[in-house]
């Protein structure tokens, strides 16, 4: 096959971020295998992760995916669900790191509030999330009543919202 003297010839590559040793940094990722892998080293169920909607961000020290946050949207309004960070490189910021993300991640694709469900709110509470009726979770993202239905996964939990409509507003 010959090629026209002014034709344009592309050749597709994957880029691959080079991590530093000890370097922080957070991707999004379609690698749902490495994204169950990191929720099972950190003892979440992994149970939903192929849903269309949902985004998955990993966080990474170095080469190793250390967390992980899921992020689903819904009209204005996301949902993160799930955030994880391996046991053993917890209390380093990483957690931080992933909310920070999944909160871009959700006003990127135009959610003006983000939703969390936890069974202990003192967490979410320092990003300045607020508690909400389950109820307010459950009309806003109707995606989330199967996983509100079910005991396993909601029994314990309560619902908080962190207003995101003004990120990354300019004001002057």
């Amino acid at each position: 096959m010959a090629v026209a003297p002014n034709a344009v010839t592309a050749r597709v590559t994957k880029i691959r971020r080079r991590r530093l040793a000890g370097e922080l940094s957070v991707e999004q990722t379609r690698d749902l295998a490495l994204v169950a892998a990191v929720l099972e080293a950190s003892g979440i169920r992994i149970a939903g992760l192929d849903r269309p909607a949902a985004c998955y961000l990993l966080a990474y020290s170095g080469a190793e995916p250390v967390g992980a946050v899921g992020v689903e949207t819904v009209v204005d309004a996301g949902l993160m669900r799930v955030l994880a960070v391996t046991e053993r490189v917890r209390r380093h910021g990483i957690g931080a790191a992933l909310v920070a993300a999944a909160r871009k991640a959700a006003h990127t694709r135009g959610a003006r509030r983000l939703f969390a469900l936890a069974p202990d709110g003192n967490y979410l509470r320092r990003f300045g999330f607020v508690s909400v009726a389950a109820g307010e979770l459950r009309e806003t993202i109707r995606s989330v009543s199967a996983m509100l239905a079910a005991p396993d996964e909601s029994a314990h939990c309560s619902a908080f919202c962190l207003d995101i409509s003004r990120d990354d507003l300019i004001v002057r």
